[in-house]
């Protein structure tokens, strides 16, 4: 009987969209599936793939919601999987891959000086209509004799990791600040993004000029309004 329940069960799961299986795991987790979330711990080997599937067959719906003849269209006719491997693969891989492997060195000089990285490229999209969000970001450091050394490489990482999901960009900057912060352990951390929305500039009002600033100062930075100064002052083009 017990042989028998497993392959009614197998089988019943099996006819399951995987979207389905990944969600019901986040929630029984209780944890949130945010569109700039990860959710890489919940996706089991082979799944990507066939998510992969799954948002191709979604994204031909939608190609024929919206009337478009992508059969004896050349140039739509493999749109939606172009779409599905962009989304999964490309601009929001963030979301479905594991945190980049960080090595972490001690800080064997007792460096205490600060430390500026960037301008970092980011690419991203914002939640609202998935349109790019492209811009740059600088990153400030105050380390301690016990805040961890990684490489100057690994901050790009990190911040392509984080930017890799549907953002909105005050929120990307926090999580970016939060990953940094906890692998690093600085004194002081300070970012700033600079990016251009084209969900403002390709529709909307239609404003190919304008930019979003903002910033996250942590600890040091936070409290001492000079290196504050001084961090905002070295970032080339910004005083």
């Amino acid at each position: 009987m017990k042989a028998q329940d497993a392959m009614k069960d197998g089988d019943n799961d099996a006819g399951t969209p995987v979207s389905v299986k990944i969600r019901e795991r986040i929630q029984a987790a209780r944890k949130r599936f945010h569109s700039n979330d990860n959710i890489a711990a919940f996706i089991e080997p082979g799944e990507l793939e066939q998510l992969l599937d799954e948002v191709e067959a979604k994204m031909q719906g939608v190609l024929d919601s919206m009337v478009i003849d992508t059969r004896s269209d050349h140039n739509t006719s493999d749109t939606a999987r172009r779409v599905a491997k962009m989304y999964l693969q490309e601009v929001f891989k963030g979301r479905y891959v594991k945190q980049p492997a960080i090595t972490e060195f001690p800080n064997a000089e007792h460096l205490n000086e600060l430390m500026i990285v960037g301008p970092i490229t980011v690419r991203s999209a914002c939640s609202h209509h998935f349109c790019p969000v492209i811009g740059k970001v600088w990153i400030g450091v105050m380390p301690n004799e016990h805040t961890n050394v990684i490489g100057l490489s690994k901050y790009a990482r990190l911040a392509e990791w984080v930017m890799g999901r549907p953002q909105i960009q005050e929120e990307a900057v926090v999580q970016l600040a939060d990953l940094i912060m906890e692998k690093t352990q600085p004194d002081g951390l300070a970012i700033v993004m600079e990016a251009s929305h084209f969900c403002m500039a390709w529709r909307g009002v239609k404003d190919m000029d304008a930019k979003m600033i903002n910033s996250v100062m942590r600890g040091a930075f936070l409290k001492d309004s000079a290196l504050r100064r001084e961090f905002l002052a070295l970032i080339p083009g910004k005083n």
